[in-house]
Order: structure tokens, then C-alpha cells, then sequence
């Protein structure tokens, strides 16, 4: 059997694995990464990127199919669903190349197998197999966990790859479905009912909370409902499915909705209904100190377990369930690790979410509802993209944005945008919180014009009775 020492071992190279394994080796710090299926983990090869990719062509079709209302013409708009499906594979292929690439510049190997933690307090060891045999024994003082996650499948709701999907089928659909149930309406489900709607399919999103996308602020929420109405989505909040039936060519879904029972049939259903950590055959019981709730692993701010010299990353680890906040805690994790001064733990309320539907949705920090109960007294400013040149300029005059700030100190609590390249225009509000900005430094910012970032001064302004625009 093999056997080699690190300074540190990861296992699993999606995006907060093989960012950390990168910024170790930038520190000086000899690193290793396990991976069983693909670099990039599910992020890069089954979700963020290749959904973003179907989403573009489904964004580029509904363009074609409304050229008239740019004064243009484009015939018979029309799709090939094997080349939309081949381009979003295509893309996941060239990035998980890019990340070989990255890994090799940065001379980390990569144990291609699966990986278990092994070995004792302070002789922290990884046993990698393949095929179920074992081929290398990798030491480390240090070993992070970055196993991710998977989709949650709920009982009667089983995912059986052909009437029921998961995300993995919903990204390589054979055929395009005429009609589709989508349960649950959290990002996940959103974008796929989104992309379905947009390619032409009768699209029903079922939802247990009272409203879609319900992390959300409420405001947001009911935009984004009214929106997705307006495109002949069936829409059905408070909902929960009861049981499903099968047959050769359909599903039926049994929904539940205030005491009364309703099925819905659909060629497809898409389960969406959350994410559950990849705990299992990883090696936790040979560290009994490591604290499991439910399925995700308990870490301190240093994303340090309860054993010592294991810690654990990203979506193992609970929500949110971001690539971003993945990357953001193995970089503080291994800084830590390496001694780094000044090096900050990392505060979630600076982590901005985003939702690739149409329209778009992007928010960070606190909603409007979340600040109240809070006990904090509120100044709130709106700003709607009908008021702004670009948005009417561009076709698209529909969305909000919102700002919530703290009455007494002017801190920046939380912003909130629906609407076209929200996911974009976050990225400023970002920096104003990461920055500790007030209202006053928003105000005094000069915003380009004609832009639809002009809107984030505007919403600002809204708050303090200064708008100039509406």
C-alpha cells in the first residue's frame, strides 16, 4: 500500500476542497486532496455551473421567442434539447479540467478514491479505496473534511431516475417534459422551474412554507410569485404532497393544501426538497469527539471539530448552502491552521445568496421581518426597476430593490433585488457590509449612469427620504 505524509489531507475537491487544498500549498503547507468522483464536486459538475449554463439558453430562447418586442424578428424560434444538454456538460467538463490544472500548478496530488478518516488523537491518518480495496495510506497532523452534500430524498418521494428526478436528472433531461411538478421552491427548485417554464412546459412548484423561496424577504418573495404567476406557473404555497403514483408515462402527485386534498399529474416530477450532508463512510466513528446533528457536522468559528486536527467545511456543515461560503471557510480554516495573523472568522451575514430564475433574485444579510424581531428599529428604501433608463432600456422594467438599515446607527442590516443581473448587483452591497458602510458612504457614492446599479443609490436614498427617481 502506499503510504504518504502531509501536512494536511482534504477530502473532497468540490469548491471548498480544492480552494483550500490551493491557498495550503500557497502557505507553504504540504497538501493532499481525495476525491472519488469528479474535481469540482457537485458544484462545478452538477450544479452551480452547468444549471447556469441551461439557464443561459433558456434565457437566449425567450429573448428569441420575444424579439418582437425589441423590434426585431427571428422566425420560428426553436431548441435542440441534446445541444442545450451537451453545451451544460460541456462547460462542467472544461471547468473540472481547470481545476486538474490548478491543483497540478500548485503541486497537490490527487488521490483519485475514496477516503476515510483513520488513526488517532495527534496521528491523524486517511485510508483512500478504490473499488472498494485500499491503495494508499495518507498521514496528516491535519485533515479537513469537505464531503458535501447530497439531495434529501423524502419518504414516498423516492428519486427513481425516470418519473421522479433529482437535480442530476433534471440537468440531462432525454426528452423535454410537457408538463412538470417541481417540489419545493428554494433555489434549486425555482431554477429548474424556471428553465422548464422557459423552454415551454407546463410548470406546478409546490411548496410546504407559506410562500416561494422562503429564506427570502417576504417582499421579494411575493415578487418573485406574482413573476413567476405572470409566466403561467402553477403556483401552490402551503402545500404538502401526500403521496405520489406512477405509471408508464406519468406521475401524479397527491397535494394537500389548508385540509384539502388535489392531484396533479405531469409527465415529470423534480424533487427539491433540501440537502443532507455526506456523513456516511467517512471515517467518523474512528473520532468520537465529532458531534453529528442529524447530518451535518458541528465545527467552532475555525470550522474545527470536536476532535482535535479534524475540522470540517462547507455544505457538510450546514447552511447556507453556498459554494461561496464553502471556498470563504476552508481559505480561514488552513489560514488558521498555518498560523496566519489577523485572520478573521467568518460572518454569514456577509455572505450574499443568489437565485439564477427569471427574474433573478440575489439578498444578504438581514431581511426586513428578521431586523424587527430583532428588537432593532428599521429605515427600509425601495427602489423599482421601472424607474430606472437601463432596466426600460434593456426590456426589463419589472423588480425591486430593497434596502433595510438600523434606525439609530445607519448600518447597512440587509439588502433585497429581484430582478435582471440581481446575482450581478449584490456584489456592491457586499462590500458595503464587509466595509461596516453606512447610509452616508452609499449616499455620497457616485453611481455611473445609465446603469441598473443606479437603483442601489436610489433604494439607499428611498430609506432616508432622499429619492430622486421615484
Amino acid at each position: 500500500m502506499d503510504k504518504q505524509s502531509f501536512d494536511v489531507v482534504i477530502l473532497g475537491a468540490g469548491p471548498g476542497g480544492y480552494v483550500t487544498a490551493i491557498r495550503a500549498a500557497q502557505l507553504g503547507l504540504k497538501a493532499a486532496v481525495v476525491e472519488a468522483n469528479h474535481l469540482g464536486g457537485i458544484c462545478l459538475n452538477w450544479g452551480c455551473i452547468p444549471t447556469k449554463a441551461l439557464l443561459r439558453s433558456a434565457e437566449i430562447y425567450h429573448y428569441m421567442t420575444h424579439a418582437d418586442a425589441y423590434g426585431l424578428s427571428a422566425g420560428q424560434p426553436g431548441f435542440d434539447l441534446e445541444k442545450v444538454v451537451a453545451r451544460s456538460r460541456a462547460v462542467a467538463k472544461q471547468l473540472n479540467g481547470g481545476v486538474g490544472h490548478l491543483l497540478k500548478k500548485n503541486k497537490v496530488p490527487v488521490f483519485d478514491g475514496w477516503g476515510k478518516l483513520t488513526g488517532k488523537e495527534g496521528a491523524r491518518s486517511v485510508t483512500v479505496e478504490k473499488d472498494g480495496k485500499p491503495f494508499a495510506e495518507l498521514s496528516a497532523k491535519h485533515v479537513i473534511l469537505a464531503t458535501g452534500a447530497r439531495a434529501r430524498q423524502l419518504p414516498g418521494l423516492e428519486v427513481d431516475g425516470d418519473r421522479v428526478w433529482s437535480y442530476r436528472e433534471a440537468m440531462v433531461p432525454k426528452t423535454m417534459p410537457k408538463s412538470l411538478i417541481v417540489v419545493g421552491s428554494g433555489a434549486i427548485g425555482i431554477e429548474f422551474a424556471s428553465f422548464y417554464r422557459t423552454m415551454g412546459a407546463e410548470v406546478t412548484v409546490v411548496e410546504v412554507m407559506d410562500r416561494v423561496l422562503p429564506v427570502e424577504d417576504a417582499e421579494i418573495s411575493k415578487a418573485a410569485e406574482k413573476a413567476f404567476k405572470k409566466q403561467g406557473m402553477t403556483i401552490l404555497t402551503g402545500a404538502t404532497v401526500k403521496g405520489v403514483a406512477k405509471t408508464a408515462t406519468s406521475v401524479t402527485a397527491t397535494v394537500e393544501k389548508k385540509g384539502k386534498t388535489q392531484e396533479i399529474t405531469a409527465e415529470r416530477l423534480i424533487s427539491a426538497v433540501g440537502i443532507v450532508g455526506n456523513v456516511e463512510d467517512i471515517g467518523l466513528e474512528s473520532a468520537p469527539k465529532i458531534k453529528v446533528d442529524r447530518t451535518h457536522v458541528e465545527v467552532d468559528q475555525w470550522s474545527q471539530t470536536g476532535e482535535p486536527g479534524v475540522y470540517a467545511i462547507g455544505d457538510l456543515t450546514g447552511p447556507p448552502w453556498l459554494a461561496h461560503k464553502a471556498e470563504h471557510e476552508g481559505v480561514i480554516c488552513i489560514e488558521k491552521i498555518a498560523g496566519v495573523k489577523d485572520v478573521h472568522p467568518l460572518d454569514t451575514g456577509r455572505i450574499p445568496g443568489c437565485t439564477y430564475c427569471h427574474p433573478q433574485v440575489a439578498s444578504i444579510g438581514l431581511t426586513e421581518q428578521a431586523a424587527k424581531d430583532q428588537g432593532r428599529a428599521v429605515k427600509v428604501g425601495r427602489f423599482s426597476f421601472v424607474g430606472n433608463g437601463k432596466a426600460i432600456a434593456l426590456g426589463e422594467p419589472e423588480g425591486l430593490i430593497k434596502t433595510v438599515f438600523d434606525a439609530k446607527t445607519g448600518e447597512l442590516l440587509g439588502a433585497h433585488m429581484i430582478g435582471a443581473e440581481v446575482t450581478e448587483l449584490i456584489q456592491g452591497y457586499s462590500v458595503a457590509k464587509t466595509l461596516e458602510t453606512t447610509e452616508a458612504e452609499l449616499m455620497h457614492t457616485v453611481f455611473p449612469h445609465p446603469t441598473l446599479s443606479e437603483m442601489m443609490h436610489e433604494s439607499v436614498l428611498d430609506a432616508y427620504g432622499k429619492v430622486i427617481h421615484m
